[in-house]
Formats: C-alpha cells, sequence, structure tokens
C-alpha cells in the first residue's frame, strides 16, 4: 500500500529522483541511493529482537502464487508458543482450497474490560523479479541507513512490529484493561480473496473489535526532520471496469468508419478529458485544512480557501497540480488495459479496456458506472462492473478520541510535537473490509519516511533502519496507552 499524500515542496526532487531510478540498470540504480542518516549503531535487546523477527519475515517469500504466506505464519506463530501463549489463543485459519494462504490471529488477554483492539498488518508481498535487482529481494539488506528488501516497508515493517512488541508484553508480564488482537493476513496484494474479508466471512467472531490499528497512516520527512504525523481514517474503492464494443468485423482490405477500435479509443479519450468533481469529506476537509499548514505558499492558499468553498475551481486546479493532492479530492478513473482484433487482416470484431478507478468513499460503483456512460455517449461502448468494490466502501468517521490523543500526545513526545493530520489513502488496504463490517480502521504507525523513497512494490523496496525502530517504540507506547494501563503479574 502506497503511502499518503505529502507536501508538494518536496514532490519535484522525489519524482526527479523516481525517473532517474526507473532509468538506469539495477546495479547503477542502487547506488543511487541516498545514505539515511540516523540509524543505531547499537542495538537495544528489544530492537535485536525486532529485528530478527523482520528479517525472518522478509526473507520467507510470500508472493502470491509463488510464495507461501502459510510458511511466514506458521513461523511467526512458533514464537508465540515459545513465548507461552495458549494454544487456544494461536490461530492459522484459511480456505481448504489455498494452503499457502493461512491467515495468523493470536489474542493476548487482557482483564477484557471493553472490547478488543485489533492490530492488522499483512503478510503477503507482491512480486519481485531477482533479475530486477541488484540483490535478492527477499534477503534483507542493511545499507546506507536502508533496510531493502521486498515487503520491508509494505508491510512486514508492521507486521514484525506488532510482533514484537506482544512479545515483549508478553515477558514484561503486562496485563492491558482489554485484549489485543493480532491479525497477520493473507492476499492483501492479491484482492483479499482468502484474507481479511475471507476471515470476516468466516471467523468473524476472532477480529470483533472496538477499533483496528492498521497501515495506510504514518509520518513524513522533509529534510530529513520529521513534517507531519498522518492517521488514516478513510480510503478510496479499487473498483474495475470494462469497456467492451463489438462489430461484426469484415476484410481489413474494406475498411470502414464503424471501426470498434476507433470507437472504443474515442471513448477512452473522453475520459482522459473528464475530470471528476471535488467531493472532500469527514476526513479530506481537515486534511487540507492542517496541511495548509506545512505547505508552500501557493499551495497552502488553495487549501485554504478549497476549504473554505469546495466549489473554488481555481483553488481545486492549483492542488491538483500536486497528482497525489488530486487524487484525494475526487474519484479518479484511469484505463490500464486494452486487447482488440482476432487478426491482422481482419477488421476488429471486438475491442475491450479496463479501467480501475479509485471511488472516494462518499460515492458508490453503480454512480460511477453511470457517470462514465454519460461522458462516453454512445450506447455502443458498453460498460459493466468486473469486481464490485462498493462492498467494501464505507463513509469515513472521525478519528477515534482515544487514538488521537494518543497519537497527539506520543507524537509530542517521540517527533517534536508535528502536526497530526487525519488522512484518506488513495490506494487500498484491508481496512475497507473491516469499515464495512462495522470495524472502525485508523492508519497509524510512527513510522517515517521521505516523499517516495521507500519504493513500496518497486525495485529496492526500503525503508530507514532509525525509521523501523521509532516505530518500534511509538506503537509499543501507543498500544500500551489505548489498551489501558494494566499490572504487572507478580
Amino acid at each position: 500500500m502506497p503511502r499518503l499524500s505529502r507536501p508538494a515542496t518536496a514532490v519535484a526532487p522525489a519524482l526527479t529522483a523516481l525517473a532517474l531510478t526507473c532509468a538506469l540498470p539495477a546495479v547503477a540504480a542502487a547506488q543511487l541511493i541516498r545514505p539515511a542518516p540516523g540509524a543505531p549503531t547499537t542495538l537495544t535487546p528489544q530492537q535485536q529482537a525486532a529485528r530478527a523477527i523482520y528479517k525472518e519475515m522478509v526473507e520467507i517469500n510470500t508472493v502470491d502464487s509463488v510464495g507461501s504466506v502459510t510458511r511466514a505464519a506458521e513461523a511467526v506463530a512458533a514464537r508465540f508458543r515459545s513465548a507461552g501463549f495458549p494454544e487456544g489463543d494461536i490461530h492459522l485459519l484459511g480456505p481448504a482450497d489455498a494452503p499457502a494462504k493461512k491467515n495468523l490471529i493470536v489474542r493476548y488477554r487482557g482483564k477484557g474490560k471493553g472490547k478488543p483492539i485489533l492490530l492488522l498488518a499483512h503478510l503477503d508481498v507482491v512480486a519481485a523479479l531477482r533479475s530486477d535487482w541488484p540483490r535478492d529481494p527477499f534477503a534483507m539488506v542493511e545499507q546506507d541507513g536502508y533496510f531493502l528488501g521486498r515487503g520491508v516497508a509494505d508491510d512486514k515493517s508492521m507486521a514484525a512490529i506488532f510482533t514484537a512488541n506482544l512479545l515483549r508484553y508478553k515477558a514484561e508480564g503486562w496485563v492491558p484493561e482489554r485484549d489485543l488482537i493480532l491479525a497477520l493476513t493473507a492476499d492483501e496484494e492479491g484482492g483479499n480473496r482468502n484474507g481479511v474479508a475471507w476471515l470476516l466471512a468466516n471467523h468473524r467472531a476472532l477480529l470483533d473489535a472496538e477499533y483496528a490499528i492498521n497501515e495506510g497512516g504514518g509520518g513524513t520527512l522533509m529534510d530529513d526532520q520529521p513534517a507531519f504525523h498522518s492517521i488514516q481514517a478513510a480510503e478510496k474503492v479499487p473498483v474495475n471496469y470494462t469497456l467492451t464494443v463489438l462489430n461484426t468485423g469484415g476484410h481489413s482490405s474494406v475498411p470502414r468508419k464503424d471501426n470498434a477500435i476507433y470507437q472504443l479509443a474515442q471513448a477512452i479519450g473522453k475520459l482522459e478529458r473528464f475530470t471528476f468533481p471535488v467531493a472532500l469529506n469527514e476526513i479530506t476537509t481537515p486534511f487540507f485544512r492542517e496541511t495548509a499548514k506545512v505547505e508552500m505558499p501557493s499551495l497552502a492558499a488553495a487549501m485554504r480557501a478549497l476549504v473554505a468553498n469546495p466549489a473554488d475551481s481555481a483553488a481545486a486546479a492549483t492542488i491538483s497540480t500536486d497528482p497525489r493532492y488530486a487524487s484525494m479530492l475526487r474519484t479518479t478513473c484511469v484505463a490500464t488495459r486494452l486487447a482488440a482484433g482476432h487478426a491482422d487482416n481482419a477488421l476488429p470484431q471486438t475491442a475491450t479496456a479496463n479501467v480501475n478507478c479509485r471511488i472516494v468513499p462518499t460515492s458508490t460503483a453503480a454512480e460511477v458506472q453511470a457517470t462514465l456512460e454519460r461522458i462516453f455517449g454512445d450506447p455502443g461502448v458498453k460498460v459493466t462492473v468486473r469486481d464490485r468494490g462498493e462492498r467494501y466502501g464505507a463513509k469515513p468517521s472521525a478519528v477515534q478520541p482515544e487514538l488521537l490523543a494518543a497519537t497527539t500526545a506520543l507524537t509530542k513526545q517521540l517527533f517534536n510535537g508535528v502536526p497530526v493530520i487525519p488522512t484518506m489513502s488513495t490506494g487500498a488496504t484491508d481496512g475497507r473490509f473491516l469499515r464495512a463490517e462495522g470495524i472502525p480502521t485508523y492508519g497509524v504507525s510512527g513510522i517515517f519516511s521521505a516523499p517516495g523513497e521507500t519504493n513500496a512494490h518497486g525495485r529496492d523496496e526500503k525503508l530507514r533502519i532509525k525509521s523501523f525502530y521509532d516505530g518500534l517504540d511509538f506503537l509499543y507506547q501507543l498500544v500500551k496507552r489505548v489498551a489501558g494501563p494494566g499490572t504487572p503479574i507478580g
């Protein structure tokens, strides 16, 4: 899951660096990694334990259809068994027809005062071709102040942190006021047929919680210093649409005006030129209001103007010069795949395109379908919903007060009191499934990174070593605060 929107003062350098990296051979690109300051020279016992868990997770290939999430889940389960967690509180679960996609759920027992808090992270990762990387993507490497390897940022950092902290709580004999539930899931990157959606459908009681802490939030660095800390409280919903044009076809030596490819191309051209209207909500409104406090003057002024008047088209146009901010303003749809024709010497009988939309939580897949049909204005272009993501959408809500207060206090203590800003992810996380089932989900981590530097899903995925250990400390303290003070055993 990609990181959040970021101040545009850092956007141009970040995009330039990314473009250069993508243009160079793998070995040369690896040399462009700028050293990250602040990595600890010696590790505490807690940091050593977390690093060992992190390394074990990263070095187990959990790519969909290639690796095994089950193997990683079993390795983590073994750690909890060794730490004395009851077997009845450790669950390896998944559909029978997907033996490599088992999810791990572990319950940490408290005093039972109040509903549990769910700690959520996914173990699966996107594909990483060895030929594309200057090193084995499934060997965790430390270089220039970074951890490098597939999954170090998305999302094995949080999975390792949650695991290490629960084991630490157990060793310390801490008994929280309420139970904690750890869920390390499969299939987040692959569509979640066998992850959180499956667990909710088949074992919902094991996940039932007052709210969940998940990926999707985190901190933004500017000039290696914290700029703001985000809590993700909403996300756009991904929905794919298929555009189809049918034609009788014929011999290519006798072309006609009614060509399926041209007809589809005209529709795609209309989509390219169309911009969905601004649709602010309870999360994006305060996001832009607060982000204006750390943005460069021109964007800050536009953000303040848009918050005051969401119909201010000039302000929206200025904000939209940053693609990530533009995506937070509205629903977006983009053509991602094309297919047409059946022979080089025949007129096309079929032309299809996939359009991937990211729908704001205040809209629906049906509304977007109707908008596409309206802008195409051609009954010959059939629009069908390939997957009904609206099942997993939920309107945003305010951040849970207890969590917001704890995050704000710890951010002040650990990160120089930078602003804590609610945000909406433009990508998608497991949180959309939980929200749809009435379990509020918030992305917050204490893990800070510069804009674009983690390159999650890309070659040389990385995370600052210092940021991992900062997140370890932040989440250790955050969970303790929100789960209740508890009392040590003995």
